[in-house]
């Protein structure tokens, strides 16, 4: 196999405006997802050392951002686009802006296109298309195309340098310090003591220096001729993330099979008699009064289904549908429309924005229990204690 082919599947993938997920192995174990909208991509998981991928690129691009705040339950890590929701979240959130979020797309799909560039030329490659995952973020201005020539000249501008037996995910270390003290000044010394040390990839001294990764490779390489340092394997880091407990695990969803339901309402009275009607059926609940706290709230919870008001203040129900079929995570969560109106114009223009189903008020129990039931396979348990939270 060599990079044709592998460019040919990518540009496949643009003529056939495919959405879904690119699914790419390697013989050793190794495995890439590249996820497309409508013919482009959008996000890159998976490849060698993800944590450092992640941890880097945050530093490099969104460097107020305290890593060791970020909330991550046990759960998410599990998910395989983690990354992609964790940066997704910040930006709801509004930690971090749209120029920050599209910055660090394209430098993860740059790093994730030319480690396939390298690997193609050592390990046989497999790859599938499936359409289980959708992810709807679109990059501003810069497109597939423009990623993959950008693969295509990195990877000749490495190979050129002689680098083609060289991963930039190796990590040089000093091997003999005497010798090096002898050839340059203490700065350069004490600079090399702190990051030529085996702890840090080639990519991450690039990001830590905000030089390219082939600059920072040349430089070290007379060092490493001169046998002063040498290139070893590392492993990839763990995350240092507070990891959410208890009462915060429970908000999350499905612990112990146990559903949770939000209800987003301006009205407390409304909000209280789903509270009353869920929590009786052992189900979860969240009420959100304040419908602008209602995504970040929304985002920590991940609650499984969502029952939605239209009329609020200042920011409406359709708004909110629509926002929340922007994010990854919600794009199919079932969303309830609660709605006063039998009008077909409210109806079809809630399907427009995203709503799943309606219910009218005043709620019916007997109503509400069938949404519940055509949506969540339900189980009958125990429930457990703390079952309703207002916002």
């Amino acid at each position: 196999m060599n990079l044709d082919i592998l460019l040919r599947e990518f540009n496949q993938c643009i003529q056939l405006q495919y959405n879904g997920k690119l699914h790419i192995k390697d013989t050793a174990g190794n495995e890439w997802a590249f996820y497309y909208h409508l013919g482009q991509m959008v996000w890159a998981t998976g490849g060698i050392h993800p944590h450092r991928r992640w941890l880097r690129n945050i530093a490099l691009i969104c460097p107020k951002i305290d890593i060791n705040k970020l909330l991550l339950r046990d759960e998410d890590i599990l998910i395989d686009y983690w990354d992609y929701l964790l940066l997704e979240n910040l930006y709801h959130r509004q930690e971090i802006t749209q120029t920050q979020f599209n910055d660090f797309v394209v430098k993860t799909l740059e790093e994730q296109l030319f480690d396939l560039a390298q690997q193609v030329n050592i390990s046989n490659l497999s790859w599938e298309l499936t359409q289980d995952t959708l992810l709807t973020a679109i990059l501003g201005s810069t497109s597939t195309n423009m990623f993959l020539q950008e693969m295509q000249n990195s990877w000749e501008n490495w190979s050129q340098a002689g680098l083609a037996s060289f991963s930039p995910h190796l990590s040089p270390v000093l091997k003999q310090p005497e010798k090096l003290r002898q050839l340059v000044n203490m700065t350069v010394y004490k600079n090399f003591e702190r990051l030529i040390n085996g702890k840090h990839t080639l990519w991450d001294l690039a990001a830590k220096m905000q030089q390219n990764v082939l600059a920072v490779t040349n430089s070290l390489r007379p060092f490493i001729n001169k046998g002063i340092a040498e290139f070893i394997e590392v492993s990839d880091v763990e995350l240092s993330i507070i990891k959410v407990r208890q009462k915060a695990e429970v908000k999350s969803g499905k612990k112990n099979n146990y559903y949770l339901i939000a209800c987003i309402d301006d009205s407390l009275q409304m909000s209280k008699i789903l509270e009353k009607m869920v929590t009786s059926e052992g189900m979860m609940f969240i009420g959100i009064q304040d419908p602008l706290q209602a995504l970040p709230i929304l985002i920590e919870s991940k609650p499984d289904l969502i029952f939605l008001d239209l009329i609020m203040p200042v920011v409406n129900g359709y708004q909110i549908c629509e926002q929340l079929r922007h994010i990854s995570f919600f794009t199919k969560t079932p969303i309830i429309i609660l709605t006063s109106s039998d009008g077909v114009f409210d109806r079809v223009r809630a399907k427009v924005f995203g709503a799943t189903d309606f219910i009218n008020k005043p709620v019916e129990k007997e109503r509400l229990m069938g949404i519940l039931d055509k949506y969540l396979q339900r189980n009958e348990t125990q429930p457990p204690q703390n079952l309703a939270w207002s916002y």
